[in-house]
């Protein structure tokens, strides 16, 4: 026995290189092709989005060699910049990454241009098209274009139209390839809102052109959650109403509203993270298993949850949803201010900055099984998950010696910040004494294989530069999500008493178990 094996806790069995040598070379890929040639157009290029999350992302897929060449990326938006002062200012956002890899970052940012647009001027978007144009003569680049929208929700519906009508949609005519639009989350900010957006969407693009991004799809382990039900067998059989006694999705957050604050204002948590990150997961949880692993048919069936989600009980809100708003506090050893006290929040805000819920599903599968969905900012711990709890045990044959509970059994998929699974059993503890130990058997995700885990912004370029549309959302899967959590808003912002429905909670105060307690004590029939 190696050394490190006898210092093992003798409580957990680490699963994490269950699958190597030959093994893992009889692991299958799904769909792999190769990229064609682009433009991607960044409409927004000076904002945070494309310094944090879209310039590096693009920058690993160029380094690992997932990226086509020739390829280019055009960043546009109001501020006047030409291609090296936009060069300078990506260099600067990566940081180290370029100071590693020096004869890398200047080749990719060879790649890198920039123009300046007004997002109200519809001639702007006309010479953004004849510069497009003329950018791919003599370079062997295809007439292929992604249009990514990095600005706020505010300015979409604007920027599709003038997109649209300058003619820059087009595909398939004149020499053009294909055209792409990629949004991101909020879709709207209610039914409404949402429908009006997909109109102007639809006005100038068809449907296989539009990508609604949620980022929390293309995350490991969230991906994980279909391979890990419908190919195994031995999990498929008991997810249900049967053997299933409640499940509970997690995104516990320790920052505040940052920067954000303008339009977290606009938003609160409901319409941030429920409607589009804790709906997909909980869909991916609650799912009959598609016919085919294909984009429709998959989201097919998250449409079929969405029908099945039993009408909110509007009028007996308190016993089904938990909201708050962080007050001061101190988060990770440093003294945090209230959210009434962030720069460019109302001082008497009602907005809610945490949230948890109870829903159920009516239908065959999960009738009577409670899902709790809770999310919140200025949290104690930063930490994304899904647990599964059993049922007990029907009848305890060991109650004359160890009582009629025995704790339940457990599945945990944990997204961040281990991309783990993990099994909680019941087993002898070692000894002459009759007595139950809990054991976990645990797979860590990246064990072993941390060269080939994507980003999740990562990932989802890549498919659309691939035209993939798996792990991107449907226009009526966000209306259906709008059509549930419509009426919880309108109830909670029309109310007489707001502040009296809101928890105030010392920030850094509530982690997992934090918010657990309070679920119990809190919700009715629990």
């Amino acid at each position: 026995m190696k050394p490190e094996d006898e210092q093992a806790d003798p409580g957990l069995l680490d699963l994490g290189t269950a699958t190597t040598g030959t093994e893992r070379s009889m692991a299958t890929s799904i769909g792999e092709k190769d990229p064609e040639s682009f433009t991607l157009v960044i409409i927004g290029a000076s904002g945070d989005l494309t310094e944090r999350k879209i310039v590096p992302a693009l920058f690993d897929l160029y380094r690992k060699g997932e990226i086509p060449a020739p390829f280019r990326v055009v960043g546009c938006a109001r501020t006047h910049l030409d291609d090296q002062g936009f060069r300078e200012k990506m260099r600067k956002a990566l940081g180290k990454k370029t100071r590693s890899s020096d004869a890398e970052w200047k080749a990719f940012a060879e790649r890198l241009h920039y123009w300046s647009i007004d997002y109200s001027d519809e001639s702007s978007f006309v010479a953004l098209g004849t510069f497009l144009n003329s950018g791919v003569q003599g370079q062997g680049m295809a007439q292929n274009r992604i249009f990514y929208l990095a600005i706020p929700p505010s300015l979409c519906e604007l920027t599709v139209g003038m997109i649209g009508r300058s003619g820059l949609a087009a595909e398939g005519t004149e020499g053009y390839g294909w055209s792409r639009i990629v949004i991101e989350k909020p879709f709207g900010r209610d039914l409404k809102s949402a429908a009006a957006l997909d109109r102007s969407l639809h006005e100038h693009f068809n449907e296989h052109q539009i990508f609604r991004m949620d980022h929390y799809l293309a995350k490991e382990t969230v991906q994980n959650i279909l391979m890990f039900r419908f190919a195994n067998a031995i999990f498929e059989p008991i997810w249900n109403r049967r053997y299933v006694d409640s499940v509970t999705i997690r995104a516990l957050e320790t920052l505040g509203v940052e920067h954000r604050a303008g339009y977290y204002e606009q938003a609160g948590v409901l319409r941030d993270m429920f409607q589009n990150h804790m709906m997909q997961l909980l869909a991916l949880m609650a799912m009959d298993p598609p016919s085919a692993f294909e984009a429709d048919r998959v989201r097919d069936e998250k449409v079929r949850v969405y029908r099945s989600l039993r009408p909110f009980p509007v009028g007996r809100l308190n016993d089904y949803l938990i909201l708050g708003q962080y007050g001061p506090g101190v988060v990770r050893g440093k003294e945090v201010p209230g959210y009434r006290e962030e720069p460019g929040v109302r001082p008497t805000s009602l907005i809610p900055t945490f949230a948890s819920m109870r829903v159920f599903i009516d239908n065959w599968r999960w009738q009577g099984t409670p899902f709790y969905l809770t999310s919140g900012k200025r949290m104690g711990e930063k930490v994304t998950n899904i647990t599964i709890q059993f049922k007990e045990v029907p009848h305890s044959v060991f109650r004359n010696v160890l009582g009629e509970h025995i704790a339940v059994n457990c599945l945990t998929m944990g997204i961040y910040p281990d991309e783990r699974i993990s099994l909680m059993f019941q087993t002898k503890h070692p000894g002459p004494r009759v007595s139950l130990t809990p054991v976990t058997m645990d797979f860590r995700y990246a064990q072993g294989q941390e060269d080939a885990l994507m980003e999740a912004y990562e990932k989802l370029l890549l498919d659309c530069m691939l035209g993939d549309q798996m792990l991107f959302l449907r226009q009526d899967s966000v209306e259906l999500c709008w059509s549930f959590l419509t009426p919880i808003l309108n109830a909670c912002e029309t109310c007489s008493d707001r502040s009296e429905m809101l928890l105030f909670y010392e920030s850094g105060t509530l982690d997992a178990e934090a918010v657990e307690r309070l679920n119990r004590t809190r919700m009715v029939g629990i």
